[in-house]
C-alpha cells in the first residue's frame, strides 16, 4: 500500500528542495553509525550521501518499482556496494530486519502515512538499545511547493507525541529551511531493553 499522497514529481524538482548533506549533519546522521535503514527511498535523494557516511550497509526501502529502477541505476553509476535495496511495503509488512540491528533510522516525509505509529513501533524494533531515528517533514504552511494536504500533515508536535508513544527520547527538534522540520530522537535503553 502506497503512502496516501506520496506520489513523486520530476527528479530534479523534487532534489531542488533539499540538501541532503547539511540535512543528515543536523540530524545527526555520522561516521558513528555502522548500519541505517530508509523507510522510502524514492529517487535516492538522501540515499547516496547516506551510504559513503556510514561505515556500513545502507538498508534503502520503498514500495514504487520505478523508484527502486532509478535508484539501482544511481547506485551503478556511483559504484557504491553498501546499498541493499528492497521493494517492499513496509507500511503492511514491515522491514523484514532483525531486532536490533539497525543503528539509525530515516523517516523522511513519510509520517503522513494512515497509521505513523505502527512505522515508528517498526523503527524502534529495528533499532539497537540508543539507536537513532531522524524524522523530516514539510512543515505546515500552505506555501510549500510540495507535501502532502494539510488536513493529514503532521505538525512536530503530533510527530514528537508519536515517538514518545513508540518509546522514544527525543533529543532536538530541528528547522530545515526552507520547507522541512527534524526531529531527532532515540531509543530509550530501559532496563527491560539493557537486559536484551
Amino acid at each position: 500500500m502506497k503512502i496516501r499522497e506520496s506520489g513523486m514529481p520530476e527528479e530534479l524538482y523534487w532534489e531542488s528542495f533539499f540538501d541532503p548533506e547539511s540535512i543528515l549533519a543536523k540530524l545527526q546522521f555520522d561516521d558513528q553509525i555502522i548500519d541505517a535503514v530508509e523507510f522510502g527511498c524514492g529517487y535516492g535523494t538522501f540515499t547516496i550521501p547516506a551510504a559513503k557516511i556510514i561505515k556500513g550497509n545502507l538498508f534503502a526501502l520503498d514500495i514504487d518499482p520505478a523508484m527502486i529502477k532509478r535508484l539501482k541505476k544511481r547506485i551503478a553509476e556511483k559504484n557504491l556496494t553498501n546499498i541493499k535495496l528492497s521493494q517492499i511495503d513496509f507500511v503492511k509488512e514491515g522491514t523484514k530486519t532483525k531486532d536490533k540491528s539497525i543503528d539509525y533510522a530515516m523517516l523522511f516525509n513519510v509520517l503522513h502515512c494512515e497509521d505513523p505509529v505502527s512505522l515508528l513501533k517498526e523503527a524502534y524494533r529495528i533499532l539497537k538499545n540508543g539507536g537513532k531515528i531522524g524524522v523530516m517533514h514539510w512543515i505546515y504552511s500552505a506555501k510549500t511547493p510540495r507535501g502532502p494536504s494539510l488536513n493529514i500533515r503532521p505538525k512536530p508536535e503530533q510527530c514528537i507525541e508519536w515517538l514518545k508513544f513508540s518509546g522514544f527520547s527525543i533529543s532536538d527538534v530541528i528547522s530545515l529551511p526552507q520547507y522541512h522540520y527534524g526531529i531527532l530522537a532515540s531509543k530509550i535503553i530501559s532496563i527491560e531493553n539493557a537486559k536484551a
